[in-house]
């Protein structure tokens, strides 16, 4: 038997929300202001911690669009931090129930992501279709200080094509009935 064949999908890392008003996020197409210089999505913190305005975390976060046919199996992260007392500290996948009224986690990954790179990290793996519902990505990030910063220079989805779904067989109308 083969191994599912895998693709890595890139995805807008500039669509990544702030998640609360203490998280800003910017952008200079000539340089981030972090490392080489190569642009990426600034993200900033007015507070420091993971836990944001209002109690919930403190994120960055987006809408995933997927290809159909395709499972998502993890996420990659491209990141480079200004000092590692500010970082990622968790990669989280969470589907739209239906109705829309709560999201399920389906990826946790609290791993803190305290390289100062610039680096590319995988999540855990998992295994979440899309065709079951909307898939949200939030990337949670914890602020050692208000002057630090996290670029986020590139964010991948590592996809697998699903199986093949078969709808259950129904005889078709007048199947098995003489005909004449």
């Amino acid at each position: 038997m083969t191994e599912p064949q895998t693709a890595l999908m890139w995805v807008n890392h500039f669509d990544l929300l702030p998640g609360d008003p203490s998280v800003k996020t910017s952008s200079n197409a000539i340089d981030s202001g972090v490392g080489g210089g190569l642009t990426g999505l600034v993200v900033r913190s007015t507070t420091t911690g993971e836990i944001g305005q209002g109690g919930g975390n403190k994120v960055v976060h987006m809408a995933l669009e997927v290809p159909p046919g395709y499972i998502i199996k993890r996420v990659r992260v491209c990141y480079e931090l200004s000092n590692s007392r500010s970082f990622i500290s968790q990669i989280r996948l969470s589907q739209v129930a239906n109705p829309p009224d709560h999201a399920d986690v389906i990826l946790d990954d609290g791993t803190d992501h305290r390289s100062p790179g610039p680096v590319c990290v995988a999540s855990a793996e998992t295994t979440v279709d899309p065709g079951l519902g909307a898939v949200l990505l939030d990337l949670r990030v914890n602020f050692g200080d208000t002057g630090d910063r996290i670029v986020v220079r590139a964010l991948g989805l590592r996809l697998q094509r699903a199986e093949a779904r078969t709808a259950p067989t129904r005889p078709l109308a007048g199947a098995g009935r003489p005909s004449g």
